[in-house]
């Protein structure tokens, strides 16, 4: 899926650490009752990225058929670079599609949902934004005009799109979506509702940084520990800012530290206010957001990185169900933390490097 939303690599690298992290953490010679617990990992690529899924299976099922299988119908349905697919010939057509597959409607249900309630901050609908500031196919544009800018601005909107069961249709027929920043927490959604029908119970789903952490690591007998990425890291310098334990909850994380476009000596964040149709220049460098699903997860990152921690920690009061750390720039330059009380217990931080 396209990563335009959010940063890729930053992801990447954020999941090689997570798992890197767990290899070391956990001795080789666990065990439940009389027997030694040795987990089923599956990797593999899809929507531009990777997934990576570790789960106990008493029955040692190789499920990756069956979840590669499954990610080209998500990916038929959802996948902005994949012409052909459901969410591509709905933006290319005049008003209205009927959509077969169906992950299409709970993909939409729940950018809309987050939409609303982010009060725009989260926008499926910016897409042409992201493509005029050179973040899509074409990563070599100029800069937009304010013009060009004001004129995009005239179809960008989620109140622009309505649907139902069946389709799906716009208000004016330049609207388009894109699903780059909820699609990997849908597509680990997915995987994680495969799985638990197979009476999975216990795993770690992640694709592209985002996933889900159900039951616990049989293998240590504790949830599941995450690293979150420091934002000072660099490509050949990893090193992480916290630690979350984890158990039935999604995961993800944004920041813009590597997803950029620097012209004429000048830095251009790949987040862009939906609102303002200008990059979102927040003290925030990264958002991390806990929450039942990765779905939602996922978009309310991107929501967090466009209005600034500030906002987000008020409008967190709103949203009890939602936990968040953020890494963000005091106003005298230092580099500060915030976690809600729902992380208390769970969290531990390190010293920053930055």
């Amino acid at each position: 899926m396209d990563n335009r939303w959010k940063n890729a690599l930053y992801s990447l690298l954020l999941i090689v650490a997570l798992i890197s992290v767990w290899r070391w953490r956990e001795t080789n010679k666990s065990k439940t009752g009389s027997l030694i617990v040795e987990p089923m990992m599956i990797k593999g690529e899809t929507m531009g990225t990777t997934y990576h899924i570790t789960y106990f299976d008493d029955k040692k099922r190789n499920f990756k058929g069956s979840i590669d299988s499954l990610l080209i119908l998500v990916n038929k349905s959802i996948n902005n670079y994949d012409p052909e697919s459901e969410v591509s010939r709905f933006n290319k057509s005049k008003s209205s599609f009927v959509y077969s597959l169906p992950y299409f409607p709970p993909a939409i249900d729940k950018a809309l949902e987050v939409a609303k309630a982010s009060n725009g901050a989260f926008d499926p609908t910016v897409m042409p934004l992201v493509y005029a500031w050179g973040f899509g196919s074409k990563k070599d544009k100029p800069i937009p005009t304010q013009s060009q800018i004001d004129s995009i601005k005239l179809f960008i909107g989620f109140e622009k799109i309505n649907f139902n069961t069946d389709s799906i249709w716009k208000a004016n027929s330049k609207v388009q979506l894109d699903f780059g920043g909820i699609g990997q927490g849908y597509g680990a959604d997915v995987m994680t509702d495969f799985l638990k029908a197979k009476g999975i119970k216990n795993m770690l789903v992640e694709l592209g940084g985002e996933g889900m952490a159900c039951g616990i690591n049989l293998k240590s007998g504790k949830p599941w520990e995450l690293g979150i990425l420091d934002p000072n890291s660099k490509q050949d310098s990893l090193f992480f800012t916290a630690y979350v334990k984890l158990s039935n909850r999604s995961f993800t994380t944004s920041g813009n530290y590597f997803n950029y476009r620097i012209i004429d000596g000048k830095k251009y964040s790949h987040t862009i206010d939906p609102q303002t149709g200008y990059q979102a220049e927040r003290a925030i460098l990264s958002s991390s957001v806990f929450a039942a699903d990765a779905s939602t997860a996922d978009a309310w990152a991107t929501a967090f990185m466009v209005m600034g921690h500030e906002k987000a920690i008020e409008l967190l009061k709103q949203h009890p169900e939602l936990d968040v750390f953020f890494v963000y720039t005091s106003p005298v330059g230092i580099i500060e933390t915030y976690y809600t009380q729902g992380l208390k217990d769970y969290i531990e931080l390190k010293q920053s490097k930055l």
